[in-house]
């Protein structure tokens, strides 16, 4: 019986770890075949049998995709516009977090409630009142569109850690006040370190909102040097793909990953701390 069971369980581990390699292999496979185009000459994108390695890279698609658009404004845009939102915006989320969760306000439940309701708005309803009022203020065709209601949260981010402050014993910020400290040195000494891991896991999922963020930016800007990089990547799509330029194109989508993968290289002992904790939480 015991042999049976141990067979079993081995039988159903092999089948798990045989599912999950080919589950990564299929979500694996665009991002090397886009890093392989990029690496190709025109010819070589439609050669059969396909081609996973160039027999010569073309390294110099590469140098190339700097003069073919501005690609460099389109970087230094997105980071602005990325960084400022979520660093900013991550502050200002995990103090309304910490006020929902822990802080004695009145009607702060149907606060909380009201703002989530926000959620069920979709945002092609609220874009032409939203370019009204940008457009009032002389705001279109600058980055103030993107940075500036991002300074103030994210919903999603205050809902996530509003819950996961739940784990977080009331009897900690009990002591810390009978200790004599202020809200602020509560937030700052008691609750910022216990939540990092949770900040750090939606910082990253904002970042990459913001920066691949396509349909804003193309609303509201309109100088190619003041667009950013997601609508760069689409101009040089519309202007290059009608030339079977295809390894410009990828070698533009592959500098376009890097921030991300940075972000994620830098941050990935946070999240494993998160979804651990998760995990173990109750």
């Amino acid at each position: 019986m015991a042999s049976n069971a141990k067979k079993r369980y081995r039988t159903g581990n092999i089948i798990v770890a045989v599912l999950l390699l080919i589950g990564g292999i299929v979500m694996v496979a665009p991002l090397l075949w886009m890093i392989s185009t990029s690496l190709k000459t025109r010819e070589g994108v439609f050669a059969l049998p396909p081609e996973w390695i160039p027999p010569i890279p073309q390294w110099d698609n590469y140098v190339r995709v700097w003069t073919a658009g501005p690609l460099l404004s389109g970087i230094k845009n997105s980071l602005i516009v990325s960084l400022s939102v979520t660093i900013v915006g991550s502050l200002t989320s995990t103090l309304a977090a910490f006020a929902f969760a822990k802080l004695r306000l009145p009607g702060k439940n149907f606060i909380f409630l009201f703002m989530l309701a926000g959620l069920m708005i979709p945002f092609p309803t609220l874009m032409i009142p939203q370019f009204v009022m940008f457009a009032g203020l002389g705001w279109v065709d600058t980055l103030l569109p993107l940075i500036v209601p991002g300074l103030f949260g994210n919903i999603m981010m205050i809902f996530f850690l509003r819950q996961y402050l739940g784990s977080v014993p009331d009897s900690l910020i009990e002591a810390a006040k009978i200790d004599g400290a202020g809200y602020l040195r509560i937030f700052g000494s008691v609750v910022l370190p216990l939540i990092r891991p949770a900040i750090a896991a939606q910082f990253i999922l904002w970042f990459m909102a913001v920066w691949n963020d396509y349909l804003a930016p193309l609303i509201y800007l309109n100088t190619p040097e003041r667009q950013t990089l997601q609508v760069v990547i689409a101009n040089f799509n519309a202007n290059y793909a009608i030339q079977t330029d295809y390894p410009l194109i990828m070698a533009a989508s592959v500098i376009a990953l890097i921030p991300v993968f940075v972000i994620f290289l830098a941050f990935q002992r946070q999240i494993i701390e998160s979804v651990a904790l998760t995990g173990t939480k109750g």
